[in-house]
């Protein structure tokens, strides 16, 4: 099973830096360096560069993109500028996801899908599939990119200084083009850490300049451990945990970017009757009393009865507090309802809050 695992541009130099690693979708990743709380806290309070090479990128160009992306992405792209990135999903006809994914708009006939690693081979197959019958060419280019994410309040002012390249122009949530070194690099700002922050793609051997520049400024490299803790803080989902094929936008709370106003698209039917007539259930936030910490697929008990189950739990890094997310059935989803978590033997208090246990400092 390891041996299969696939090596990112930076691999060695993770191993080099005596990173701790695992296997993640299907790659063999940096957990962490110097320890999570370390990492963390250098994302939030000053900058830390983090390798996500292993993410996939799919480009769809064109005369029918725009309409084949607007077909299978549940949020809504017309009349963007050029340059702009949206977050969403792509979707079953049942409403499930397949997978949460940032679309990059080059221009009406070209856009630029980036997924995630462990649903890479999945996503494109589906994507081809659906192609069909539209004007359009998909290219899967995961192969030919690196990619590295520098995040945290010093992230524009680092990426200027070392790398020579001037972010402040970019806005929240767009990208753009730079010719260097003979290719072009894209680089975007969106953040998955819920601080201001940049994507670098580039060629691998670009990247590996890139990461080699940033470690002789001495910007702290970050696992996917940190990565985790802090999406997880600011509410963001992961696929596999709070979002998955059997789980629905809208069970996950993120019916905000369900536009169902835009014409027809997959799960569109499935997804506007979830809207109208209320889920079942839902993904909340769940405070627990004291120091026990919530772990993923832990029961979450109301009177001794289940009700839910833990999707992601951490002694929240930035806050101290025990918290999770949580896909608990209804009417127990209710800010304030009192619940408790079944760790091992012992049941702890809690109760439900709002999924955002740290607010996002993204550049406005």
């Amino acid at each position: 099973m390891e041996e299969n695992l696939i090596k990112t541009c930076l691999h060695d130099r993770h191993v080099k830096a005596g990173a701790l690693m695992s296997p993640f979708g299907g790659f063999d990743m940096p957990i962490q360096y110097k320890g999570i709380t370390e990492e963390h806290n250098a994302v939030r309070h000053e900058v830390g560069v983090f390798d996500v090479s292993h993410m996939g990128e799919v480009r769809v160009k064109g005369p029918e993109a725009y309409k084949f992306v607007s077909h299978i992405f549940v949020n809504d792209v017309t009349g963007a500028p050029d340059g702009q990135i949206f977050y969403g999903m792509m979707c079953y006809e049942n409403g499930t996801t397949v997978d949460d994914l940032l679309v990059y708009k080059v221009n009406d006939e070209e856009y630029f899908l980036v997924i995630n690693a462990a649903n890479i081979d999945k996503d494109v197959a589906w994507i081809k599939k659906n192609a069909e019958g539209f004007n359009v060419t998909v290219e899967d280019e995961s192969p030919k990119y690196g990619e590295v994410a520098l995040q945290g309040p010093k992230a524009e002012e680092t990426l200027e200084k070392v790398l020579g390249i001037d972010g402040k122009d970019i806005p929240f949530y767009n990208f753009k083009t730079f010719p260097i070194d003979g290719e072009e690099v894209i680089v975007s700002r969106t953040g998955y850490t819920g601080e201001d922050g940049f994507e670098i793609y580039g060629s691998h051997d670009f990247i590996v300049k890139v990461w080699d520049k940033l470690m002789e400024a001495g910007v702290q490299p970050c696992g996917l451990g940190c990565r985790d803790t802090l999406r997880f803080e600011v509410g963001l989902p992961l696929y596999g945990h709070e979002l998955s094929d059997e789980i629905t936008p809208i069970e996950g709370s993120l019916s905000m970017f369900v536009k169902l106003d835009k014409p027809e698209f997959i799960g569109k039917e499935a997804l506007a009757k979830q809207k109208a007539e209320g889920v079942k259930r839902r993904i909340v936030g769940i405070e627990l009393e004291g120091n026990a910490i919530p772990r993923a697929g832990y029961p979450v008990l109301v009177n001794g009865e289940k009700v839910g189950e833990i999707t992601t739990g951490y002694k929240s890094i930035s806050t101290g507090k025990s918290v999770a997310m949580a896909m608990v059935d209804k009417p127990y989803d209710k800010l304030g309802t009192e619940i408790e978590v079944q760790i091992r033997k012992k049941t702890f208090p809690g109760k439900v809050v709002k999924k955002r246990f740290y607010d996002k400092n993204y550049k406005k």
